[in-house]
């Protein structure tokens, strides 16, 4: 599925302990297609003959076309987005059913993104049941290679994409009131607990009790180590990890996550990347607010706090009434507040921190064919291929 954390040289899924990798090397909707389906605003298909105005390469990606990878080798592109669920789905049982060992399976799904594929009538309802029918398709295989055997792990990873409207999704009750009530969204890109608090599902029979619930913070970060664990290893001594093994809330024996929990802005205010807020037992904090941009299309804007909004999510999950800052309950926070802040930077900056460099260069853009517009060329993945043709099916 998608990876979206550097597909050229050492950073592709290859290099970073994968043995097999199939799917989009970043966000299905970072490049063009033939069938753009839905969008807000929408994007053209891929040219075929020339560029695309510049007018509409700033709205959309029309640069390159989607590819689509199976390791090294670009099988199609530009990737067809109806398709891509059901190709996934079948690469995913293949890998289940011929592992002969423990194995790691990490599928990171085109759901719930846009642009979805076409018809765009209910198009958010129509993928959440496509996205339905790929998780139903691996459990059955997962049970069907041992049942209870294999520890399926779910989550989503951010919050619904204001912008895009119908196409978005809904925060439910984590509607951020405070920041709404100022412009813009309290959703995806946003530190509000409606930018990233998202629902997780972990099935284990036999290790994992049925129809539980936990109200303990946990975070996808987790799922790291916590696998690490149960697979009798350990963790790398020269780095320090964010992750907790959560393990012993997964079987049921404790109800103890994280204390603290850092959230790096993620572009609808301040620097990205930058910790300006952070979850501290049952409280949230901010040092900056803001708002992404909305279906209306406002921004909420920039704001900076010192000392810090506190909300007592508790009582308050709409995050609509920060605590009074001069209330007992606050001045006695504060101090603690300030410490586990002060504490989670020191230990960022005493890490191997490292710089991502996002400089252009012609390597970096997957093109199966440059001497054609758009980047194009189809070939029959592994997914689609008889195992007995497997070597001599012909590869871009």
């Amino acid at each position: 599925g998608k990876w979206h954390l550097g597909h050229h040289g050492r950073y592709h899924p290859n290099f970073r302990g994968f043995d097999y990798y199939f799917g989009i090397p970043y966000s299905n909707d970072m490049g063009c297609t033939d069938t753009p389906g839905c969008n807000l605003p929408p994007c053209p298909a891929c040219p075929r003959l020339a560029a695309a105005p510049s007018h509409v390469r700033r709205a959309c990606y029309t640069e390159v076309a989607l590819p689509l990878l199976e390791n090294l080798t670009i099988v199609q592109q530009p990737v067809q987005p109806r398709g891509l669920a059901a190709l996934y789905a079948e690469s995913a049982r293949r890998f289940v059913q011929r592992a002969r060992r423990p194995f790691f399976l990490y599928v990171a799904l085109a759901h719930m993104h846009v642009p979805l594929a076409a018809p765009c009538a209910g198009a958010y309802g129509a993928a959440l049941r496509d996205m339905d029918a790929l998780v139903g398709s691996l459990k059955r295989a997962a049970d069907g290679a041992g049942a209870g055997a294999t520890l399926l792990w779910f989550a989503g990873d951010n919050g619904p994409w204001a912008q895009k409207c119908e196409l978005a999704g809904d925060v439910g009750p984590f509607v951020g009131a405070w920041q709404r009530s100022r412009g813009g969204s309290s959703a995806k890109q946003t530190t509000w607990e409606g930018g990233h608090r998202v629902p997780a599902l972990a099935y284990w029979p036999g290790r994992i009790p049925a129809n539980r619930s936990s109200a303990a913070v946990l975070s996808t970060m987790d799922i790291f180590p916590t696998l690490v664990a149960l697979a009798g290893a350990e963790l790398p001594p020269n780095r320090r990890f964010d992750g907790l093994d959560v393990s012993p809330v997964l079987f049921g024996h404790s109800d103890k996550g994280h204390k603290v929990l850092l959230h790096p802005n993620s572009g609808a205010a301040g620097r990205d990347g930058e910790i300006e807020a952070l979850r501290l037992a049952q409280y949230k904090v901010f040092y900056t607010t803001g708002g992404a941009q909305a279906c209306d299309g406002s921004v909420g804007p920039e704001e900076h706090h010192e000392p810090p909004l506190i909300f007592d999510l508790n009582h308050d999950m709409q995050e609509q009434e920060p605590l009074d800052v001069a209330s007992r309950e606050y001045q006695a926070l504060l101090p603690a507040v300030r410490r586990a802040y002060a504490e989670a930077l020191q230990d960022i900056a005493t890490d191997n921190v490292s710089v991502a460099d996002y400089s252009q260069d012609p390597a970096a853009i997957p093109c199966c064919s440059t001497r054609h517009v758009g980047c194009r060329c189809h070939a029959a993945p592994a997914a689609l291929r008889d195992h007995r043709t497997e070597g001599a099916a012909q590869l871009c």
